[in-house]
């Protein structure tokens, strides 16, 4: 089974408008909810994959027990820890020239008992979990350190832990040393001190990460697909060129991939190639943490893995 995390769930709610007029009055023409947050997103990929899932974090009021809802009509199991405060909304405002303007709350705190029972049952779950994976921000109440807590509970039980995040979350989650990040340039600039300004400077910063103890650092390339970097060398997955309908959520979907790649044992060359497929097929479809079967097999019959040293 895969454990997703996600500490600082948010309802998504998209609203496609004509245009966005600063002071004025306008009328949204479609709005759509989902359940969001980063870790929800490679739950439901994960899931699509034909993974058993299991979706936690924490969740409150009447916003949270919606988020609930939507995940259990998706048919995606979830166990969360509930807290007092409503779940946050996080808007994003759709234009027709293609715009996209985003509205995030920053989460509603939780306590510290919360925390405490957060992390009791999170020891429990990685008992029964195959790999975990960490996603994205954390409410209000929780500590810098909380996502260093937590790999160091999974890896006390021999675990695969992923985790994606970014600021102090991860410069402090790397120092328990998670079993495979997935940095961006900028984020290997803040964590290393040093420019990352061309794909020789993010494998080289690539590498000085995997060296600090962490066994595979992912860096996605865009539409060039991403590199990781591992005991075995360094791989460049690509996948084939695609005409792109929406990158929102191509980053979680890998993360998802990976998870699954490791929970089924495959190769890190298998993995990284159904990595990008899978992040490709997501790249097909206008829905945030989705893939249609079809696409991602046919990308994955065309997606290359190299050897680069």
């Amino acid at each position: 089974m895969i454990t997703t995390v996600t500490l600082n769930v948010a309802i998504d709610k998209a609203y496609v408008v004509d245009t966005v007029e600063k002071g004025h009055v306008m009328r949204v023409q479609k709005c759509t909810n989902t359940a969001g947050g980063k870790g929800l997103n490679v739950a439901k990929v994960a899931k699509l994959c034909g993974e058993e899932v299991l979706a936690t974090g924490f969740v409150g009021g009447h916003a949270g027990a919606y988020v609930e809802d939507m995940l259990n009509e998706a048919h995606v199991p979830n166990a969360f820890v509930h807290t007092a405060g409503e779940t946050r909304s996080c808007i994003n405002i759709l234009a027709a020239d293609g715009s996209s303007t985003e509205f995030l709350e920053p989460g509603a705190p939780v306590t510290e008992e919360n925390v405490q029972a957060f992390l009791d049952k999170f020891e429990e779950l990685v008992k029964i979990s195959d790999v975990l994976t960490i996603s994205g921000s954390v409410p209000k109440g929780v500590g810098t350190d909380m996502y260093a807590r937590m790999i160091a509970l999974a890896k006390a039980q021999g675990k695969p832990i992923l985790l994606d995040t970014s600021g102090e979350l991860l410069k402090e989650g790397i120092k328990a040393c998670p079993t495979l990040i997935k940095p961006n340039d900028d984020e290997i600039e803040a964590l290393l001190g040093v420019p990352v300004t061309n794909r020789e400077e993010i494998l080289a910063g690539a590498k000085k990460l995997h060296a600090q103890g962490i066994p595979y650092v992912v860096v996605s390339l865009g539409a060039d697909g991403a590199v990781v970097v591992c005991a075995e060398g360094v791989f460049h997955g690509k996948p084939p060129k695609i005409e792109t309908v929406n990158t929102v959520g191509c980053g979680d979907s890998m993360l998802a991939a990976f998870a699954v790649g490791f929970s089924r044992g495959y190769s890190i060359e298998e993995t990284l190639k159904y990595a990008v497929a899978v992040s490709a097929a997501n790249a097909l479809t206008m829905a945030t943490g989705y893939f249609e079967k079809e696409d991602m097999e046919r990308l994955l019959t065309q997606a290359e893995v190299t050897k680069e040293g």
